[in-house]
C-alpha cells in the first residue's frame, strides 16, 4: 500500500486559528504566558500555534476556548474584524 502520508490542516484555518486566539487573548489582556498557565501548556507551544507553524488538539481547543470564554467554534471562525498583529 505505500507510505501513509501525514494528514494536516489547511494554512486557511491554521491561520483563522492563529488570528483569533491572538485576538481573544489580547482582548483579556493576557499574555503568552499567562494564556498558556492558565490553560496548562507551554508558552512556546502556544505561541507556534498562535504563528499558525502547529496544529491545536481537540483537547487543546476545549481548554484554551474556556479559558477565553469563548467557543471552540468561535476559535476557528473567521472574524470580520482583523487582529492588528503589529501590537505586543
Amino acid at each position: 500500500m505505500g507510505e501513509k502520508q501525514q494528514r494536516k490542516p489547511s494554512r486557511k484555518i491554521t491561520q483563522i486559528l492563529a488570528g483569533n486566539l491572538r485576538g481573544f487573548r489580547r482582548a483579556k489582556n493576557l499574555s503568552q504566558e499567562e494564556l498558556a498557565d492558565l490553560c496548562n501548556v507551554h508558552r512556546t507551544y502556544l505561541g507556534s500555534i498562535e504563528r499558525g507553524e502547529r496544529n491545536a488538539t481537540l483537547s487543546t481547543l476545549e481548554t484554551l476556548s474556556a479559558a477565553l470564554g469563548v467557543s471552540v467554534p468561535q476559535l476557528l471562525t473567521k472574524r470580520a474584524v482583523k487582529d492588528d498583529s503589529s501590537n505586543q
